[in-house]
């Protein structure tokens, strides 16, 4: 494959993230000790500190909290998908993602949304989303 945009740092602490996309599964960190479910991923739990966590497989449904269209390629590898949108979406189990808001649906705020998967290179399937409706 190629693909000439950015592609995201692969490394111990999201490697797991990065594996689930590759199968199609959108993942989160969880904390074993207190329940707490987040992203980006980190060392240690952002609500109780402890470094007890795993990965929890999440539905891929959330909200669309917002969305900017760029139209202008800051990278090169951008100007042949002139306008992109970029969005944040609060997943239904409660982290916000920033991501790709794909398809031809007019975005609203507030407007129910799932993860989609692109396999970019073959280690790296991106989720995006779409709106769901």
């Amino acid at each position: 494959m190629s693909y000439n945009k950015p592609l995201p740092k692969v490394d111990t602490l999201t490697k797991p993230f990065w594996d689930a996309a590759r199968e199609g599964r959108l993942v989160v960190q969880h904390c074993t000790a207190c329940g707490d479910v987040h992203f980006p991923p980190g060392p240690v739990c952002p609500h109780c500190l402890s470094s007890d966590q795993d990965w929890q497989t999440v539905s891929g449904s959330g909200t669309l909290e917002g969305w900017v269209d760029f139209h202008r390629a800051y990278w090169d590898g951008f100007k042949d998908s002139l306008p992109y949108r970029c969005c944040l979406v609060k997943l239904a189990e409660g982290p916000v993602l920033v991501s790709n808001l794909v398809g031809e649906a007019e975005p609203k705020f507030g407007a129910a949304v799932k993860v989609v998967f692109e396999a970019v290179t073959d280690d790296v399937t991106l989720p995006k989303f779409v709106v769901d409706g």
